[in-house]
């Protein structure tokens, strides 16, 4: 291995980034199981996956001197939250990617760091290029080729030592650099714990997602409605989710990171609820500023809320739900219709048809609307049981 290579190492592990590893800059290997997924409807609203598509296909597309990818990972991985706080219908859970600071921002400025010192170690001139999730790259196939990983059947990167709770980077540079990729060490075998604990049946078959049924996807990426057939699934995880990774077993060796920066906020560690739904806009910009919830909006994240609290069926709720019915973004007061309908009971029934006489909104019409049948329907029926 070259010194150049192994300087590059070194100084990655001294910036944060656990796994590294480097491969010939090449065309994709997996582009076509890619744009089929995309053609079955998998990446459901997420446009500019397709639109990315053809940038995609190879990433000296996105940067035409790239010679070598240097595949990194940073860990996230913190601690586990207490059973009794994660299990508490009142709390919303948080991804604990999410828990600290936006990762983009610090992965970012990691690999400036980086890529100044491979300017500088390199004695020539060199032609670079940063990629930070949002990239039009498939990361996970270059990673996996640098032998950092293989790609688990929940579609995530696992590496052996120490499992899957890991940001994914890379850097393109105009060099050829040396690289020794070990042989991929684990698999999945013939484990299904991530198929089988995903709530929504999101992992059609083994390393196959359907984003549009993925939790992760309904509510961080997702800007429209959530299927109603999908809410009381979704528990009280408000953003994101990890269950296909708590249940890895690989993970059961992850370390904590030292990096300060994805150290929970305070606030982000299993808020309450009821705190969470009657924040403004400007409450909202500033709790999360710096967070990467704040991709949620407050409309979308209030959204999240408040089928969380529909599935905590609480009537000392009802007060909030109430107001949020109220709420300037209609898919707010479309999601708190939803939930209202959830705990039901006469003074539900009451709030719901006062809102109906002046809703203006037909997509907020059509869930109170549903609500109350949902509502009479429940009553009818523990009737018939008494």
């Amino acid at each position: 291995m070259s010194t150049l290579t192994q300087q590059i190492q070194a100084r990655a592990h001294k910036l944060g980034f656990e796994l590294i590893g480097i491969t010939p800059a090449a065309e994709s290997e997996t582009i076509g199981r890619y744009r089929q997924w995309i053609e079955n409807g998998y990446a459901g609203k997420m446009g500019y996956l397709e639109r990315h598509l053809p940038l995609k296909t190879d990433v000296r597309q996105l940067l035409a001197e790239a010679k070598s990818v240097i595949s990194l990972a940073m860990n996230y991985y913190t601690l586990d939250p207490p059973k009794a706080l994660a299990e508490d219908p009142a709390r919303g859970q948080i991804s604990r990617y999410a828990w600290g600071d936006d990762y983009h921002d610090i992965i970012r400025q990691r690999l400036s760091e980086l890529v100044d010192f491979i300017k500088q170690s390199a004695e020539i001139e060199l032609q670079t290029r940063v990629c930070v999730d949002t990239a039009p790259i498939i990361e996970r196939e270059y990673a996996q080729k640098a032998g950092i990983g293989w790609i688990g059947k929940n579609t995530n990167l696992i590496h052996w030592r120490s499992g899957s709770w890991y940001f994914l980077a890379e850097v393109l540079v105009s060099v050829a650099l040396a690289s020794d990729i070990p042989p991929l060490r684990g698999s999945c075998g013939t484990c299904t714990r991530c198929i089988e604990a995903c709530p929504t049946d999101a992992i059609v078959e083994p390393n196959l997602l359907d984003s549009r049924r993925c939790i992760s996807y309904l509510t961080i990426e997702l800007k429209e409605r959530i299927p109603r057939a999908l809410r009381s699934k979704m528990g009280n995880l408000i953003y994101g989710c990890d269950i296909c990774q708590e249940v890895c077993p690989w993970n059961s060796k992850a370390v904590p990171t030292n990096e300060p920066a994805f150290q929970p906020r305070a606030g982000n560690f299993a808020p309450t609820l009821l705190s969470l739904i009657s924040m403004t806009q400007q409450e909202f910009s500033r709790r999360f500023k710096g967070s990467p919830i704040k991709r949620a909006k407050r409309r979308g994240f209030l959204r999240n809320v408040v089928v969380a609290i529909g599935n905590w069926r609480e009537q000392r709720a009802v007060p909030a739900l109430k107001k949020a019915l109220t709420d300037d973004e209609s898919l707010v007061r479309s999601h708190a219709a939803w939930a209202l309908g959830q705990i039901g009971g006469t003074a539900v029934e009451r709030i719901l048809q006062t809102q109906l006489a002046v809703e203006t909104e037909q997509e907020v019409v059509d869930e109170i609307q549903d609500a109350l049948s949902d509502i009479e329907y429940l009553s009818r029926r523990n009737k018939n049981d008494a």
